[in-house]
């Protein structure tokens, strides 16, 4: 199944589970949901922020499997670039380059990040204590793996999404919440604002 036919799949999945009378137009849906889910589609930050927990690890545990795979990694890695787009066609990008192995468990996370996003309102998010948790990833991956902040900071791409592997394998022993929090904020902004334990910051790009 293509990663297009399991987001249309998770759409009418999402929309059957509406009550009925949201079902008689799309007005009414839209109505319902309180948001344009055109709109969702298309802001891949607003998708973010309504997203539960469980769907944001969904994708966080998808994400940490592929980057064990070297290959595989440096079609994900892009997605961490401070400057990436992360919406909805950019996940199907990535989505289509991936081998068969990991394609179709991230386009099913993606889809079910989807569905779980347009059945939620915004979800409770503490910004400060998910910086302070990322800093927290940033100088403990440091301290047991040689290599770490230079590769976050420099122009290697290889480098780079070698420390993000090891920033993510850190996360994965933090409680769900933290980890779903920094998840969210590594979607939404990439590395470009960890302050790691040199206390300097990923430069832009690259």
């Amino acid at each position: 199944m293509t990663f297009a036919a399991v987001v249309s799949l998770a759409t009418l999945i999402a929309t059957s589970l509406m009550p009925v009378r949201a079902q008689q137009s799309p007005a009414a849906a839209i109505e319902q949901w309180g948001f344009d889910p055109s709109a969702l589609v298309a802001d891949g930050h607003e998708l973010l922020l309504r997203a539960p927990d469980p769907a944001i690890d969904q994708l966080f545990q998808v994400a940490r499997s592929i980057l064990s795979d070297p290959r595989e990694a440096q079609v994900l890695c892009p997605l961490f670039d401070p400057s990436a787009e992360r919406s909805l066609a950019s996940f199907n990008e990535v989505a289509n380059k991936l081998g068969p192995e990991h394609s179709g468990r991230f386009a099913g996370a993606v889809a079910n990040l989807f569905v779980a996003a347009m059945q939620s309102p915004r979800q409770p998010f503490d910004e400060v204590s998910a910086r302070q948790g990322l800093k927290s990833a940033g100088v403990r991956a440091a301290l047991v793996n040689d290599g770490f902040v230079a590769g976050l900071n420099g122009a290697d791409h290889q480098a780079r999404c070698r420390s993000i592997s090891w920033l993510l394998d850190d996360l994965h022993a933090q409680p769900l919440a933290q980890r779903a929090a920094v998840a969210r904020l590594l979607l939404a902004e990439g590395l470009g604002h960890l302050a790691v334990a040199s206390g300097t910051a990923p430069p832009s790009g690259g």
